[in-house]
């Protein structure tokens, strides 16, 4: 984990109330929060050294969007187009990094002098890519209003419906077999079994079409081997396996959100297109409080948690990229924006994709977050009525890092204290100690029911990313 200081607050005069959570501010890019989206160390680095005004040319600016020239190596300059609002990005130098290097140039001479973008008609270049942008829009649109009985045969459909329905039937009823054995054989042995006892398990889901059953069981695998106390949580998740096959046994009679739970949780989860043209939309300022990726082998995942300021509401949204693609949308921590999210139908409510946006602004001071039990106490109902939750989010306020023997919590006011992940290098709660010099955070993070994952802190008017 990395401290970095991903946004400083200034004052850009007055602006309107937000139900007293924080004034919101016009948008003003500024050098840090460009260097926040580079993709490494690396880029960012090269990004600061071209941005010089004698490595550009033709620079320009329509709206919320600027573009520039920059003479490399070759007789054709690199051309380079960034749409701030979101901010979108587009050059035609041959890196797969996402944004570039020329990205973060152009972005960090528009951040430090903006004077030098004159006002003028975009060339060719750009007006093709801001038409193709506004084509994939419409198209999308249409899409998600068009309904879906237009877009799919009603017979067909249910056939595969059918189909999938009975495969999964066969595998929930093998695994739920399997489960009883497992536990009547016991888990003393289980340490010298191999990694193959549970991968057949969970191929034979993949075969069910289930594959969220198929990744549960291959978790269980390394329970095993997670030091003291493994029994007890690999006992729990024999058990959360185990209520997913009992309840879908019986999913008819539950409620509508609960199915769809179980069927999250076995892997049949509706598409984008049918969310998104089935469930409402929410409309709100929406603060961007926490971003986490992770890397499974090519495969990356970016968890972005952003907070309503109106309603309170935090909503997950989930982005995929493989091996040096970017990902499809960029949220910048720290910054607000007036969208309309739409999430999949949950008894507890917190995935979502995105529906519209307009420009990104910024907070002037930090969002209110809760006590350590009240948060908790908000997990728990949440748990009651979804208890597959992996991560749950928790923006608390006035707490500090404390040292405990060889781990690392957080205390509040009350002295309620929160272990926090042993994913956290011992190195990096003492920069957390020292980043606080004694006085209260703001903190986010992901709570697991066991230890809380910080994300993100707020000190004072300062906000920074932990990594």
């Amino acid at each position: 984990m990395t401290l970095t200081e991903a946004q400083s607050y200034q004052s850009f005069g007055s602006s309107p109330q937000k139900d007293g959570v924080g004034v919101v501010m016009s948008a003003q890019w500024t050098s840090e929060h460009v260097l926040a989206l580079a993709p490494d160390a690396a880029s960012a680095k090269n990004g600061q050294g071209l941005a010089m005004l004698n490595k550009w040319s033709s620079l320009g600016q329509q709206a919320s969007v600027i573009w520039g020239e920059c003479q490399g190596s070759g007789k054709t300059p690199y051309r380079t187009q960034i749409d701030v609002s979101e901010p979108a990005f587009r050059c035609s130098c041959p890196s797969r990094k996402f944004p570039c290097k020329h990205s973060l140039a152009l972005f960090l001479l528009r951040a430090e002098h903006p004077n030098v973008f004159e006002a003028k008609a975009p060339p060719d270049w750009v007006t093709e890519w801001l038409t193709t942008r506004s084509q994939r829009a419409e198209k999308q649109a249409e899409k998600q209003a068009k309904p879906s009985s237009q877009t799919t045969d009603p017979s067909a459909q249910a056939k595969r419906t059918a189909a999938r329905q009975q495969k999964v039937n066969a595998g929930v009823q093998e695994l739920r077999l399997w489960l009883e054995d497992r536990i009547r054989q016991g888990l003393a042995t289980v340490p010298q079994e191999s990694y193959q006892t549970w991968d057949r398990v969970a191929s034979r889901m993949i075969d069910a079409q289930a594959p969220g059953l198929a990744r549960q069981v291959r978790m269980l695998a390394g329970i095993a081997h997670s030091g003291g106390g493994w029994s007890d949580r690999l006992l729990e998740q024999l058990g959360r396996i185990y209520l997913i096959t009992e309840g879908f046994q019986r999913l008819e009679r539950l409620p509508i959100p609960v199915q769809s739970d179980l069927r999250t949780q076995i892997g049949w989860s509706l598409s984008q297109e049918e969310v998104l043209s089935t469930q409402p939309a929410q409309a709100d300022c929406w603060l961007v409080v926490g971003q986490r990726t992770d890397t499974d082998d090519r495969l990356k995942t970016r968890r972005t948690w952003l907070l309503g300021l109106s309603s309170a509401t935090f909503a997950l949204l989930l982005d995929f990229a493989h091996g040096q693609q970017p990902f499809e949308q960029n949220f910048l921590l720290g910054t607000c924006q007036e969208a309309e999210f739409v999430f999949y139908p949950s008894a507890y409510p917190l995935r979502a994709l995105l529906k519209t946006r307009q420009e990104a602004v910024l907070l002037s001071q930090p969002p209110s977050g809760a006590d350590i039990s009240t948060a908790i106490a908000r997990y728990n109902r949440a748990f009651a009525v979804c208890p597959w939750l992996e991560q749950f989010p928790l923006l608390l306020q006035a707490v500090l890092p404390i040292r405990e023997g060889d781990r690392w919590l957080i205390q509040d006011v009350q002295g309620v204290g929160l272990p926090l992940s042993p994913r956290i290098d011992p190195k990096q709660g003492w920069q957390l100690l020292a980043l606080s010099g004694g006085k209260s955070l703001t903190l986010f993070g992901e709570w697991n029911g066991t230890d809380l994952l910080p994300l993100t802190v707020w000190l004072e008017d300062r906000f920074y990313e932990l990594k």
